[in-house]
């Protein structure tokens, strides 16, 4: 047996969120038989929480998903309610926060490598906030801290799943911040489309990006 691991916050742990199956319920009815899918993430974790939850590996765990730091940007971005009196205040502000989450974010990275398990490192995907302007502000800074981590991943030669390119549809939330079923659904079929990589070296430090839903 081989063991999918998926370790972070709530965008795999979000069975407080949805009414029917979660992320790792819904990975798992689409693995192979011989698989199984393991939860390490928490809701409401942070960037250096993840290094507690890998003590938790499996024994055979042969792939491990990795989706952290929305709730670090979450805090980062109070900032946005900041006054200042130019652009170049507002830069500062944003370049502070995003210093701080490249370390701690780099941290993190270490303690995966360190596993030797085939690793994915997902990006932060995008809020679905109702105020059109906040919505804006934040998927803005939103890419400051995704740069980091395509940046830290590739420099590690660690695969990177773009998960922004999913959630394309309203539906796609139970809330402003989370998954709905219908998201949950459309992330599961990614992770589980990554065992056809597993044991190969073809995305050493890419970019994977799904294709897009036509509607």
């Amino acid at each position: 047996m081989s063991t999918l691991v998926l370790v972070g916050d709530s965008v795999f742990d979000n069975a407080a969120y949805v009414n029917g199956p979660d992320v790792r319920d819904q990975v798992e009815t689409k693995v192979l038989d011989d698989w199984a899918v393991s939860l390490l993430a928490v809701d409401g974790s942070y960037i250096l929480d993840v290094q507690n939850q890998l003590e938790q590996l499996p024994g055979d765990a042969q792939i491990l998903v990795v989706s952290t730091g929305g709730n670090d940007v979450l805090v980062q971005t109070e900032v946005l309610n900041d006054a200042v009196t130019t652009v170049g205040e507002a830069l500062l502000l944003l370049g502070d926060a995003v210093g701080q989450f490249r370390e701690d974010y780099c941290r993190m990275l270490e303690a995966v490598v360190a596993t030797d398990v085939q690793s994915y490192i997902c990006t932060i995907y995008r809020p679905d906030f109702p105020d059109e302007e906040f919505q804006r502000m934040a998927s803005t800074a939103l890419g400051l801290f995704n740069d980091i981590i395509v940046e830290e991943a590739s420099l590690r030669l660690l695969p990177i799943l773009d998960i922004r390119a999913i959630f394309t549809d309203s539906g796609d939330y139970a809330n402003p911040i989370e998954l709905s079923v219908q998201g949950g659904q459309k992330l599961a079929d990614e992770i589980a489309g990554l065992i056809d990589d597993w044991g190969s070296s073809t995305n050493r430090g890419s970019l994977i990006i799904p294709e897009k839903e036509v509607s």
